[in-house]
């Protein structure tokens, strides 16, 4: 494991655990013969500042699979990128939010990576959220220089930092259920999840219940691995009834961690992350 600073991906998701990696880090049970399984891979976050030498990365999105696979292929590198968002820039200051959702009907229709990227970066308040048919539904932020030389430049390097990644390492990325993931799991497995959050992704394009939320712990209990799972543990308004209901048998750990998600600031509260595991963490 890389003990550097915290990489950021270049796709920006709600709920990203990039402040929690190195508590993660510090209490995972992995080696360097690790197979990394992550079924709800999200951005990415964790598994690419782990940097296993081995790593099947899944999650139900293709539109974030397929931006992955883009890289891996090379369709899609940081020289690419760079042309390509400093046209956006020059079209979105001249059509502002006309071209937003030119871009956005474009993407719904044809599914494009690098339009994926531009809307991911420009739409209100750094949001990623589908419909049921994993249409982006996301509307315009409206931020001037939106795509400004330096916030270009940062989004070239977190791509070329994948790109690099990629190169040293054996990554496989699937679009595919949980379940088919963790089916991959053996003894030499490592489960990392990071599933929706029960009781607060009320709009995920997914819906996560209290039946998902069973699966998993019997498809994860089914397996051979070693399995570490985020999820929340309480706020100043409620706990999760559910780690004591369906994930009792679990060493936790909790830590204090703020959300900046939300379209007004009082929203933006405080939560109480838990990490529990299988095994007894070094915390």
């Amino acid at each position: 494991m890389s003990d550097d600073k915290i990489f950021v991906p270049p796709l920006k998701i709600q709920g990203i655990k990039t402040k929690l990696v190195p508590l993660i880090k510090e209490n995972l049970s992995v080696n360097k013969d690790t197979v990394w399984i992550e079924p709800f891979m999200g951005s990415g976050v964790v598994g690419f500042n782990v940097e296993p030498n081995k790593a099947v990365f899944s999650d139900i999105n293709p539109h974030i699979i397929n931006f992955y696979n883009s890289i891996k292929s090379g369709t899609i590198t940081s020289k690419i990128v760079r042309q390509f968002l400093e046209e956006q820039d020059k079209l979105l200051s001249e059509k502002d939010d006309e071209y937003y959702y030119t871009v956005r009907e474009r993407f719904n229709k044809y599914g494009s990576p690098l339009d994926f990227l531009f809307l991911n970066r420009s739409c209100f308040n750094g949001m990623m959220r589908f419909n049921k048919n994993y249409e982006f539904n996301v509307p315009y932020g409206h931020k001037p220089q939106r795509f400004a030389k330096a916030y270009v430049t940062k989004i070239v390097n977190q791509v070329a930092h994948i790109e690099e990644l990629l190169k040293k390492h054996d990554w496989i990325f699937e679009c595919q259920s949980f379940e088919k993931t963790i089916a991959l799991a053996d003894e030499n497995s490592f489960i990392y999840c990071d599933p929706p959050y029960i009781g607060r992704n009320v709009d995920y394009y997914d819906s996560w219940n209290e039946e998902s939320e069973f699966k998993l712990r019997d498809v994860l209990l089914s397996s051979e691995s070693l399995f570490m799972l985020s999820t929340w543990d309480y706020n100043a308004y409620r706990k999760n009834e559910y780690i004591d209901i369906v994930w009792s048998f679990c060493h936790k750990i909790s830590k204090e961690h703020f959300y900046h998600v939300g379209a007004k600031e009082k929203n933006r509260n405080s939560i109480f992350e838990a990490l529990l595991t299988n095994y007894v963490p070094n915390k």
